[in-house]
C-alpha cells in the first residue's frame, strides 16, 4: 500500500529535496517521493493520499490522467500544497497556469514569469492567526527570505504570510531601510473537502534565505538515501503545523 504522503519535486534527495524528506522522516511520516524529473505516474494516485505537496516540480510531468485522479483525492478530503521557486506556480518552466491542479489551489497563477529574485532584505509578516502559523515569533523574530512567486489570492482563501520587500542603503555608520511593496506569501483554501495552500517562497536553498535557520534549538535530520540537514528549530515547527494542517496529519 502506498504512504499517505506523495512529494513531487525539488530535484532530489541528494538535492534540494533532503530538507523536507529529512524533517518528515524525523517526525515519522511515511512519504513516497519522486525527483523533479521523472514523471508522477497515475498508479501513485490510484491509492489514498492525505497529503499532495508539489514543490519545484514542472506540470509537464504530470498528465492530464494523474492530474485529474489527484484532484478527484483533494475534492474528497486529501490535501494539497504548492510550495514556491523556478518550477513551481508558473515559473520557469513550472506552467501550472491553467492546470487542473493549479485551478484548486487558493490563488490565481500568473501566465508569464512570476519569479521575484530578490537581492535586498525581503521579511516575512504574519498578518492572520491560523494553526499552520501558531505559537512562532513571527513579531518579535521575523524571519528573512531570499525570493518567491508572485500570485493572487482568491475572493474565498485566506492570506496567513505576506513577504515585505525593503530597499536598503548605507549612510555612514547607518543602515536606512525603505518599506516598497508587499506580496501574498501563505494563502490556504479549501478545493472541496480537501484543504489547500500555498506558499510563494521555497523551503530549500536559495529562496529559501535564512528562514531555513530560523530559530532555536537546531534540528538535524535524514531522510533515508537523502542528504543529511540541519535546519532551525522554528523552521522546522513552521512547516511541521503548515503541512499538518493541511494533510490533517
Amino acid at each position: 500500500m502506498a504512504n499517505s504522503i506523495l512529494y513531487l519535486g525539488d530535484t532530489h534527495l541528494r538535492d534540494a529535496a533532503a530538507y523536507l524528506a529529512g524533517l518528515m522522516h524525523g517526525w515519522g511520516w511515511q512519504f513516497d517521493y519522486v525527483p523533479s524529473h521523472e514523471r508522477a505516474s497515475v498508479e501513485m494516485l490510484d491509492t489514498p493520499r492525505a497529503l499532495v505537496i508539489i514543490s519545484d516540480y514542472p506540470a509537464a510531468r504530470m498528465d492530464a490522467t494523474a492530474q485529474r485522479k489527484l484532484i478527484e483525492q483533494v475534492s474528497g478530503g486529501a490535501g494539497l500544497i504548492m510550495i514556491g521557486g523556478w518550477e513551481s506556480f508558473h515559473g520557469l518552466g513550472g506552467d501550472w497556469d491553467g492546470t487542473p491542479v493549479g485551478d484548486a489551489l487558493p490563488v490565481g497563477i500568473a501566465s508569464e514569469d512570476d519569479r521575484m529574485n530578490c537581492d535586498q532584505p525581503v521579511l516575512v509578516r504574519r498578518i492572520a492567526e491560523h494553526p499552520a502559523v501558531a505559537g512562532l515569533p513571527w513579531d518579535s523574530r521575523p524571519p528573512v527570505i531570499g525570493g518567491f512567486n508572485r500570485m493572487t489570492p482568491k475572493l474565498a482563501a485566506t492570506v496567513l504570510l505576506e513577504a515585505q520587500r525593503f530597499a536598503v542603503r548605507c549612510d555612514g555608520d547607518e543602515f536606512t531601510f525603505t518599506p516598497l511593496d508587499r506580496h501574498p506569501l501563505l494563502v490556504v483554501g479549501e478545493f472541496g473537502r480537501g484543504r489547500t495552500a500555498a506558499l510563494a517562497t521555497d523551503v530549500a536553498p536559495h529562496w529559501v534565505g535564512p528562514l531555513v535557520d530560523w530559530g532555536v534549538p537546531r534540528v538535524a535530520a535524514q531522510a533515508p538515501q537523502a542528504n543529511a540537514v540541519e535546519v532551525g528549530g522554528d523552521y522546522a515547527t513552521f512547516l511541521h503545523q503548515l503541512l499538518g494542517w493541511v494533510g490533517r496529519l
